[in-house]
């Protein structure tokens, strides 16, 4: 069959890139418009679509597929069309204008995690299984019926990048798994059941640690936003980065947000009367550091909030 792609991220470009290496018919690639990114917002296409030119694959940039956009898509005649972290909402023209339909790859295992950040709500409930789910799209958020799925345990300090990467990679497996049979026409579509939860958008002020909570939730929260867009906190006035931290085994009496180093680890009070372990900081205009380095040099009474 002939596939339209659509995506926008790193992630979806690797997925492009293994099923166009597959030897999947790949006729055209739909992605967001270019965006400005970094300090100097410097106008930047998407990785998909840096990705379809490297492999000589029609580009279509959009950040709604209205009639103009499937007027454009109509052109390559695609059979079906992949979604991967493409970042559009597809209404019924869209949905109906592809023979075959539209078919999602989403990083959790459906109902649960709808929405455009599975993985790192997961990771912030503390979830010890996840995987990815094959969907056909219908008109809801992430509700269509599913035609595979692959489970995965997650690693106890496996950050969300971490996860993202491996996913991806499951992801890419279960699509070479499963298109055969959407390329025969034999195949099964089952409905989702059990009780839905929502996965929405994070910010960066869901990223601010509050210390008065438990040193685990805290840790979760720390691995959920590594590397986007990375737990935070104060240190003074000055926001603090925190890329890698762990519940400590032993309370050690802090308060919460108090730091005390002992034996050359760096602890922070908690709100469960425990502590969590700093392993790895960035300090405000300074580059990523050792928790253990950082500390060096600092007040005894320093407290983080």
């Amino acid at each position: 069959m002939r596939i339209l792609f659509a995506g926008t991220p790193a992630t979806a470009a690797t997925v492009l890139d293994s099923i166009i290496a597959a030897g999947h018919e790949v006729v055209a690639v739909l992605t967001r418009e270019d965006a400005p990114t970094g300090r100097k917002k410097v106008l930047t296409q998407s990785a998909v679509a840096d990705a379809a030119d490297k492999n000589h694959v029609p580009v279509i940039k959009a950040n709604k597929v209205d009639s103009l956009v499937l007027e454009r898509i109509a052109q390559f005649k695609p059979d079906l069309a992949i979604v991967v972290a493409y970042g559009v909402i597809l209404k019924a023209t869209a949905l109906s204008a592809i023979p075959n339909g539209w078919y999602n790859l989403h990083y959790s295992l459906l109902p649960k995690y709808r929405g455009a950040a599975p993985v790192q709500h997961s990771l912030l409930l503390g979830e010890r299984e996840t995987g990815v789910t094959l969907f056909r799209i219908d008109q809801g958020l992430d509700t269509g019926p599913i035609l595979g799925t692959v489970h995965t345990v997650v690693g106890p300090d496996e950050n969300a990048g971490e996860l993202l990467a491996r996913l991806t990679e499951l992801g890419v497996s279960l699509l070479n798994a499963e298109l055969p049979a959407l390329y025969s026409g034999v195949f099964e579509l089952k409905e989702q059941s059990g009780p839905p939860t929502l996965a929405p958008k994070i910010s960066r002020i869901d990223a601010k640690i509050d210390f008065a909570l438990g040193s685990q939730q805290i840790a979760n929260l720390v691995r959920a936003m590594n590397p986007e867009p990375m737990a935070w906190c104060l240190l003074g006035d000055d926001p603090m980065r925190v890329l890698q931290a762990r519940s400590a085994s032993k309370g050690l009496g802090l308060g919460s947000g108090e730091m005390k180093v002992v034996d050359g680890a760096v602890y922070v009070g908690c709100g469960d009367d425990e502590a969590m372990e700093l392993l790895e900081v960035q300090p405000s205009s300074k580059t990523t550091m050792s928790a253990r380095d950082w500390a060096n040099g600092l007040v005894e009474s320093t407290v983080l909030r």
